[in-house]
């Protein structure tokens, strides 16, 4: 009895902390296509807008775990990565990897360092990631920015046996001197490229 007081409390408070974190932001809708829904938001920390992306793929919670641990396969999906690799793992549910993206002339490359944990539910109900920036994790590399802020969520959860359904939150300070509104103008176009390419890899 004690073991079920236990989980209902912590699924209350694991509920709590995700409505939270959605409380901060004003989603508007900005467009759909191949069934991957795209929002923004306006934020109070800074000048650059949150994306917000909802799907339903076809995969399992392992395949995208195995997914995001094969950082160097990164760059086969996400929008304009250069380089991704592994600065340290602790499991499979806890690592630390850099990763660059590359940027059109005369801008100049920007890099981070992510640290992505995963946590899933005993019973498969979820799986949450969470990726935060880390940007004194390393010295910074000459000729590059290091993006200042980064924070990634994913809610992960299972409609059926063989699809999943992911709603991701990405909300970054790309650093350097790029004006918000030339950011925000394109801010939706690398999740949603992203996604698409995620969604063909989950089907292999």
């Amino acid at each position: 009895m004690k073991n079920i007081a236990t989980k209902i409390f912590l699924l209350f408070l694991f509920s709590f902390s995700v409505a939270q974190a959605y409380s901060q932001y004003d989603w508007k809708f900005v467009k759909e296509k191949d069934s991957i829904k795209v929002y923004e938001s306006k934020t109070k920390t800074s000048n650059y807008k949150a994306i917000r992306v909802e799907c339903t793929v076809t995969g399992t919670y392992d395949k995208l775990i195995s997914l995001l641990n094969n950082v160097s396969r990164h760059k086969e999906w996400v929008y304009n990565n250069k380089i991704s690799y592994i600065l340290k793992r602790n499991s499979a549910y806890d690592l630390y990897y850099y990763t660059e993206t590359s940027l059109p002339w005369p801008m100049s490359n920007r890099d981070a360092v992510i640290h992505l944990t995963m946590k899933r539910d005993s019973l498969d109900r979820f799986l949450q990631i969470s990726g935060i920036g880390l940007p004194k994790n390393i010295p910074e590399k000459s000729g590059k920015v290091r993006v200042p802020r980064t924070t990634v969520s994913w809610y992960v959860t299972k409609p059926t046996a063989t699809t999943i359904h992911i709603v991701y939150t990405f909300d970054a300070d790309p650093g350097g001197s790029l004006p918000a509104w030339l950011v925000n103008s394109f801010a939706d176009k690398g999740p949603f490229e992203s996604f698409k390419k995620l969604s063909g890899i989950l089907k292999e």
